[in-house]
């Protein structure tokens, strides 16, 4: 098992037994006996599997959704989409490869697909910028969802970063400010929007392409303000404190979901997206024609409304009055 996470050495201790005894059957039994052995471990590492994965704790979900096997954005591209075409930089400054997007089908509607990008190994990491997007990324980004109003197409976006870059040359080209705009201008466009949270769904970061009329989320992962690590070292100021961070934050798509930050639940399959592409991308594709079919039924106007009154409801504030005397 490539690429073990911590949680799953039970698992990978199963499985090298049974190659063990697969490879050297004559060391440990004879006949009818060997076969049961190999059977009665199976049974035991579907077993293990079962009980590790259904009862995930929010940071070992926050570590699927890390995954360096799980599908990107330019996997879903090939694998739920058809005939994608890509488009290249924002028009003022340069072209960020950790936000691809442009034209594509999804079944036999046109749509415009938006995403960040994570790179595979360390050269396309940096040339990636492991998915965090500058703001001329978020600049692109809303160069296409334009495009895409104008033309009438559905605009589906897909979400995987840790949040956007926070480097001096993205300050100094107001990162800030690019996310800003996005939420006020998505906020508005007459055609449906569709937001998917296929990773890691990081803070502004995310939510610059994340303002939609159904926003889904895969199973195994997350969508926070913060990571867990900076929570950890803000409030407990130990980094050690992660896994109670990720707990504490409610950050998994079952407590987004309670929460109402969420609209569904994309199921994965068990151990994750990564242990079986196919089948996650086939179970994505049928959600999204889906929500848009769902979403086309509407009037603009409508589905303008419910998105804005949507993102304006999200939040809770508890409001406390002071007497004169105590002020």
């Amino acid at each position: 098992m490539k690429h073990q996470l911590d949680f799953e050495k039970p698992i990978l201790e199963l499985q090298r037994k049974l190659e063990d005894l697969q490879k050297h059957p004559e060391t440990h039994s004879m006949g009818i006996q060997f076969e049961q052995e190999i059977e009665q471990i199976r049974v035991k590492i579907a077993e293990t599997r079962r009980q590790i994965y259904l009862d995930l704790s929010p940071w070992q979900r926050v570590q699927l959704a890390r995954h360096p096997r799980r599908p990107y954005t330019l996997d879903y591209l090939k694998s739920v989409f058809s005939g994608f075409q890509e488009i290249h930089g924002d028009r003022l400054f340069a072209d960020d490869q950790a936000m691809v997007g442009g034209f594509a089908h999804l079944g036999d509607q046109k749509v415009m697909v938006i995403g960040t990008q994570k790179g595979r190994d360390t050269k396309e990491n940096i040339r990636r910028n492991f998915g965090s997007a500058h703001p001329e990324g978020y600049r692109k980004a809303l160069r296409l969802m334009k495009m895409a109003d104008k033309f009438g197409l559905p605009i589906i976006t897909l979400i995987d970063t840790a949040g956007a870059y926070p480097g001096i040359g993205a300050e100094e080209r107001h990162i800030a400010e690019a996310i800003a705009v996005n939420l006020r201008e998505m906020m508005l466009f007459q055609v449906p929007i569709v937001a998917v949270v296929i990773g890691e769904g990081g803070s502004g970061g995310a939510l610059g392409i994340g303002v939609a009329d159904r926003v889904l989320i895969l199973e195994n992962s997350y969508y926070s303000v913060i990571s867990p690590e900076g929570c950890a070292a803000i409030l407990w100021k130990d980094r050690s404190a992660t896994a109670k961070a990720a707990a504490a934050l409610r950050i998994t798509a079952k407590d987004l979901l309670e929460l109402g930050l969420v609209d569904g639940i994309v199921p994965e399959p068990l151990g994750g997206a990564h242990t079986d592409a196919v089948a996650t991308s086939e179970t994505l594709k049928q959600y999204l024609v889906k929500t848009l079919a769902e979403l086309n039924t509407l009037p603009s106007a409508d589905r303008v409304r419910q998105r804005y009154a949507k993102f304006r409801g999200y939040g809770k504030f508890l409001e406390t009055r002071t007497s004169p005397s105590a002020a």
